[in-house]
């Protein structure tokens, strides 16, 4: 009776992923104009989270003028959003991997647009604050999702790597958009219009995905309780809860710690606490079947993933560092304008647009390691540069250069890494992949951000002091070891691999649905 039971439940499990793969054909039959359009909207949903962020810095001093928010508690109006994106991203990999994806980003890009049009309208510092987080944690449902639809709309590996690496190029532009919408709305109508923007533009994305994707239908599951059962259990509540609790306690952690000083008792122990439950996570995933485990260990037994992971790190640190270094020299030093000092951020978006289009083609000529690898070299002499740009004289000389070269070696380190990462896993956990890259680029700008901050304040005291240079261009030259230090262990550690090729073969999908099945059977025999 036993066996029958639990051959009864592998079987629908099954039937249910039999019909999923049926369902997603029906993306990669879109007509072309349909899938670029479809992109086109996805792309817009990765602009629109990095746009939520990089707005507020031209927003903040209004806001925080017009609310009585001192400067120590401002940075949370930004703090807030990083947090619960970054802590949701793996439960919505997972939901995406298991559920319809097009839902997902549904209710992620509804979510968005809701609370920023309530946000436009709030004039009190802890609601507006709880209203960015929830923001936060409507943009981690949309891009988990937005990936998955993209690597089942292209199956075709040349025609994948370029979707992605536009998909991805569309962050760095809308930090840069962002600055300038931003200024463009503080300058000449009021700050609420920055969430005002972002939520016509959620509404827009939020109407075209649900016109554009066809429905994917898991008709199996929904005839049979069981198989609801099954996948719920997939989730992995606990799991995610220790990894969602951990990463929050360290994003608080450094983002206190770099205003209030690290030697607080809410900064070290969030931290250790922090240190504890992602320890327990990972013992936890172990424990469980890879059927039932929300991040899997055999993910890290892929080729390059835990390297290509790791310097997921750095385009986020760099590009989310620079921002805050600069701006506030430009416009309290200089007397720059808002506008003024957003037209001289322009460089990291121009920088972009030529690196997109080679990394496409290089990855598709030569190995992508050594694509990587040149993004290394042009983001590492880039930011070498950037500490020289001590005054407003050097600025055509050394900073404009340094963003060129610096966001043009981001972008392709971004694209080709995101693409590197999904051509190493099957398409079935394309979802969880892309949370945990998504996760560790938020990890990188918050931790990068919080150092550089914490080595400008420490120098800046006896060097210089706050209107100086000196501790802008120490936190930048630790940014110049950093990447150095990366660029090291991906030359040494990264197996070489070949010119892009798309997401795993089909036989690599049906050997990792039969472990994936073979893992359930343990697991149910474990439950009987």
């Amino acid at each position: 009776m036993d066996n029958t039971r639990a051959s009864s439940v592998t079987a629908l499990d099954k039937s249910c992923k039999d019909n999923t793969v049926k369902d997603f054909s029906t993306l990669k039959d879109l007509s072309k104009s349909r899938k670029i359009l479809v992109l086109i909207v996805l792309c817009s949903a990765l602009f629109l989270d990095t746009f939520n962020n990089s707005s507020l810095f031209a927003a903040i001093p209004p806001i925080a003028l017009q609310l009585n928010i001192p400067d120590s508690q401002s940075v949370w109006l930004l703090g807030a959003y990083q947090l619960t994106f970054a802590a949701l991203l793996l439960v919505s990999g997972r939901v995406s991997d298991l559920y319809n994806p097009k839902w997902v980003f549904l209710i992620g890009a509804a979510m968005m647009g809701i609370f920023a049009l309530v946000a436009g309208f709030i004039r009190s510092k802890i609601p507006l604050i709880v209203l960015r987080a929830l923001m936060g944690a409507g943009g981690a449902l949309t891009i988990p999702s937005a990936q998955h639809l993209i690597v089942h709309m292209f199956p075709n590996p040349d025609e994948q790597a370029k979707a992605i690496a536009i998909f991805g190029g569309m962050g760095g532009i809308g930090i840069v958009l962002g600055l300038i919408i931003g200024a463009l709305f503080v300058s000449f109508v009021s700050w609420p219009w920055v969430f005002y923007f972002s939520a016509i533009v959620s509404a827009c994305i939020t109407l075209s995905i649900f016109v554009l994707v066809p429905n994917v239908s898991r008709s199996a599951a929904k005839n049979a309780e069981t198989g609801k059962s099954n996948r719920f259990k997939r989730l992995d509540l606990i799991g995610v809860a220790f990894f969602t609790a951990a990463l929050i306690l360290f994003i608080f952690a450094v983002t206190t710690g770099s205003v209030e000083g690290w030697r607080l008792a809410e900064v070290i122990a969030p931290l250790i606490i922090s240190a504890l439950l992602m320890v327990i996570f990972f013992i936890w995933e172990a424990y469980l079947p890879e059927w039932y485990a929300s991040l899997p260990p055999k993910i890290w037994r892929y080729d390059n993933v835990v390297i290509l992971t790791a310097i997921s790190l750095v385009p986020f640190m760099w590009w989310g560092s620079i921002f805050p270094l600069f701006s506030w020299v430009w416009e309290v030093v200089y007397g720059w304008s808002a506008i003024k000092t957003a037209v001289h951020f322009l460089p990291v978006a121009l920088g972009i647009f030529p690196a997109l289009p080679l990394a496409a083609v290089l990855q598709s000529k030569i190995r992508i390691k050594w694509v990587i690898f040149l993004g290394f070299v042009l983001l590492l002499t880039g930011t070498i540069l950037l500490p020289f740009g001590n005054s407003e004289a050097r600025y055509w000389r050394f900073v404009f250069p340094g963003f060129l070269l610096g966001t043009a070696g981001a972008a392709i380190i971004y694209a080709t890494t995101n693409i590197a990462l999904l051509a190493n896993t099957p398409p079935e956990v394309s979802g969880i992949v892309s949370a945990v890259f998504v996760s560790v680029l938020q990890t990188g700008g918050a931790t990068g951000l919080a150092i550089v901050t914490s080595i400008q304040t420490s120098v800046q005291v006896k060097h210089g002091g706050p209107t100086g240079f000196q501790g802008r261009a120490a936190g930048l030259w630790f940014l110049v070891a950093f990447i150095g230090l990366m660029m090291c262990f991906f030359v040494v550690f990264t197996k070489d691999i070949g010119p892009a090729q798309g997401a795993l073969t089909q036989q690599d999908v049906e050997a990792s649905q039969e472990d994936s099945q073979h893992g359930e059977k343990e697991n149910v025999d474990a439950v009987q």
